[in-house]
């Protein structure tokens, strides 16, 4: 990758001017990756609205708490299925191009589904189309904006550029849900349906302004790239992937957190409700914690995460989430619970965005796509472990569900961080 990031000529508007003095912000210096940040708050703020109005919507619909399960299993499946495909694509065709239409996409998506509220025409159906579609259009999304991160900095801003889209990414975790939740309560879930086409019109416009240069295929494509297959375009990705060490190291990482530690998060409604007695309220107040967490540890990364031994910090964020997982499980105090919650998305994040600088940092630009695709394909073992823990907790209860998982976790890290000295070593 060329290291030398195309700076915007013109000077930068106050706000930026005074972000870009905190070394937290110093990526917002690079133009290119300033206007792909602003595209990411619009499009993650919608993203995190439909987390509430679809639910809201298929629950209004139809009365079901089982369809609120199956219409967040169906976006599993594009992850599933097209996941390896949206890498290669990533790596073969513009990224540019990618992102804005999948962003367009979207808001399509969104607008259709507000017109069909405001007509009074919406089924089941529509809402379990417009989520496969969705998801299908995310797992393109994906791995194209997170390859034009490496794009857009220099490779000694990486860890702060990567920092800096967490940082907004757990901002509209917290505040897209609340805005949803207001707009359904004062009108409609129309109306957030509207609000969420236009975040992502406007995301649209602010990726548009993007360089042509940023339409460019990846740079290894001049040394027999363009013979492969698509086919073997994804299983020379795939043997990338494992062939190289750091890679492989991250993406285990990254499997072992969705399968073992994550999911405990599917039984916060048991926990707030029948073992801490504090209700929805309380499921809130913890979510609300993880998202405080979460945000610290974003800040810091993007602050001093070029700085830090990333192998030590991934293999122990990951063990210490499991151990703070088995510690909630056994919480009988909410205050207690809240701290936790904090920790644990300070954990999370921590070794999240670590993984995700290692995957790109370590892996060419002819290889990008791909392996972030393979990253986000956790997205489906999410998905899995919470089946598994839910089935868990039916036989042995939440509690004990939860911790076993987690136990499972930190041994498995404690195993790489034994057998794969290498690891150790990432920086």
């Amino acid at each position: 990758m060329d290291e030398t990031p195309i700076v915007a000529a013109e000077p930068l508007a106050w706000p930026i001017a005074w972000l870009v003095r905190l070394r937290a912000f110093d990526a917002l210096r690079y133009r290119e990756y300033r206007l792909l940040w602003y595209g990411q708050v619009f499009a993650s703020m919608g993203t995190w609205m439909d987390q509430v109005t679809r639910g809201w919507l298929i629950y209004e619909l139809t009365d079901s708490a089982l369809q609120l399960g199956l219409v967040r299993g169906i976006q599993a499946i594009p992850f599933l299925l097209l996941s390896p495909i949206a890498g290669s694509t990533a790596d073969r065709c513009s990224r540019k191009f990618q992102v804005v239409a999948a962003q367009f996409a979207n808001g399509v998506l969104y607008a259709i589904t507000a017109a069909l509220i405001f007509t009074g025409l919406i089924e089941p159906w529509h809402v379990y189309v417009t989520a496969f579609l969705m998801a299908s259009v995310q797992v393109f999304l994906q791995p194209s904006r997170a390859a034009m991160i490496s794009d857009s900095v220099p490779a000694d801003r990486l860890t702060n550029a990567i920092g800096l889209n967490a940082m907004v990414f757990n901002t509209a975790r917290s505040t897209g849900p609340a805005l949803s939740g207001l707009l359904i309560s004062l009108f409609n879930t129309g109306v957030s349906y509207a609000a969420q086409a236009l975040f992502m019109v406007l995301a649209t416009v602010w990726t548009m302004q993007m360089s042509a240069a940023s339409q460019k295929k990846s740079s290894g494509h001049g040394h027999g790239a363009h013979e492969e297959s698509f086919f073997q375009s994804i299983l020379e990705g795939w043997k990338f992937s494992w062939r190289t060490a750091e890679v492989r190291t991250g993406i285990l990482i990254v499997i072992v957190a969705a399968l073992f530690m994550i999911p405990f998060s599917t039984l916060l409604p048991v926990f707030a409700r029948d073992l801490l007695q504090v209700g929805a309220r309380g499921q809130g107040l913890l979510l609300t914690a993880m998202g405080i967490g979460a945000l610290c540890s974003s800040v810091l990364i993007a602050s001093v995460g070029d700085r830090m031994p990333r192998g030590i910090l991934m293999l122990g964020g990951v063990a210490l989430y499991g151990i703070l997982v088995v510690v909630f499980s056994a919480s009988p105090w909410f205050s207690l619970s809240m701290a936790l919650m904090a920790m644990i998305g300070l954990c999370h994040v921590s070794s999240h965005a670590l993984v995700q600088t290692v995957i790109q940092t370590y892996s060419p630009p002819e290889f990008r796509g791909r392996t972030i695709a393979i990253f986000h394909m956790s997205q489906v073992l999410l998905l899995l472990g919470g089946m598994l823990i839910g089935a868990l907790s039916a036989a042995v209860g939440a509690p004990w569900a939860a911790a076993s998982m987690s136990l499972v976790g930190t041994l498995c890290m404690i195993a790489i961080y034994l057998l794969v000295p290498r690891a150790r070593d990432i920086w």
